[in-house]
């Protein structure tokens, strides 16, 4: 039977949560608080919210590419090495109760649990479901369907929140961050990243980017996976070292809408490059929202949030951001002897 963590708790009451008896109305096992609040379990998964909202063309994207971004699978350590960059050194998890929101097919959750963490991965979108089958069954592990913003965790509950790759994509930067404060322990770190103003939202990624928000997800997903194969030979061409082709390379960066990685992670691979660059252009033209914020601006979203020792850095997909909650009074913080 599933275990439910501790930190899980009903939305509306607060009360913990166990797996009650199937629900004959849907056929399928729930959650229950003792007030009588019901969760459905769906193929294995807590439902807080249903899959139809505005990240559904998240859930299709990572249940299409569900192995690409794993290290395990791709044969490198480039998430390992964002995630270790990111909280500080990879041993600050381990052994501790960390929370992934937005969690997508599981890159990170991957990494933390390799590396001892206890996680309750989280995520607004079906997502869930390609993490869930990528690590269903490791100690450690609980996936479940749920927004950030009304999330069924008790305040003050993780040693450890992480957040990579996400808050852009919310309808509101500032409102999302304070959410996950919320979720930290008294001398708990937060780790989050945001794109910053000068992410390369071309004249064509814009143009496409508005046409394939007007499709449903499931008319729009093909459209840009298609896009990007028919066009990826010609980035392709003019990525030859050898023969010195930066200008035709400036000139797609400017003209192209597809994201590549040939001079970032070269180690990926003919096969792996065209798969990161399908992935990631359907990203980067079918997110209902993308948001922009400065290492300042993130700083003073922290700051107001009541967060301590803020770090705020350009790096990865813009800014990079770890902090603290601060501590109970005679406490010690994360980490501290």
């Amino acid at each position: 039977m599933m275990e439910v963590p501790n930190e899980i708790a009903c939305i509306e009451h607060g009360r913990s949560l166990t797996v009650g008896e199937i629900d004959v109305s849907s056929e399928s096992d729930v959650l229950s608080c003792p007030r009588g609040c019901r969760v459905p379990l769906v193929r294995g998964i807590p439902r807080f919210v249903p899959s139809d909202g505005y990240a559904r063309a998240f859930g299709l994207q990572w249940k299409h590419f569900r192995k690409t971004q794993l290290d395990s699978f791709t044969g490198t350590t480039i998430s390992r090495d964002r995630l270790d960059r990111c909280v500080g050194g990879l041993e600050v998890v381990r052994g501790r109760r960390v929370l992934e929101a937005g969690c997508g097919a599981g890159r990170f959750t991957e990494v933390l649990l390799e590396h001892g963490a206890n996680v309750v991965a989280m995520d607004l979108s079906s997502a869930v479901e390609a993490n869930y089958e990528n690590h269903a069954g490791r100690p450690g592990f609980f996936v479940m369907q749920a927004n950030i913003l009304e999330a069924p965790l008790l305040p003050a509950s993780f040693d450890v929140v992480i957040c990579l790759g996400v808050i852009q994509h919310t309808p509101d930067s500032e409102e999302t961050i304070a959410a996950l404060c919320r979720f930290v322990k008294p001398g708990g770190l937060l780790v989050i990243d945001h794109y910053r103003y000068d992410y390369p939202m071309t004249p064509v990624r814009r143009v496409l980017r508005n046409g394939l928000l007007k499709l449903r997800p499931s008319l729009s997903k093909p459209l840009a996976l298609a896009l990007t194969r028919a066009l990826l030979p010609l980035h392709r061409l003019f990525w030859n070292r050898r023969r010195g082709s930066k200008r035709a390379r400036r000139w797609l960066r400017q003209n192209s809408p597809v994201v590549d990685y040939f001079e970032v992670y070269p180690q990926l691979g003919r096969k792996g490059l065209s798969e990161w660059a399908v992935l990631d252009t359907h990203d980067t033209l079918t997110d209902v929202y993308k948001r922009f914020r400065s290492v300042e601006e993130i700083t003073a979203t922290l700051r107001d949030c009541g967060m301590v020792e803020i770090e705020a850095w350009e790096d990865g997909n813009g800014v990079e951001s770890r902090s603290r909650a601060p501590s109970n009074l005679g406490g010690t913080a994360l980490g501290g002897s």
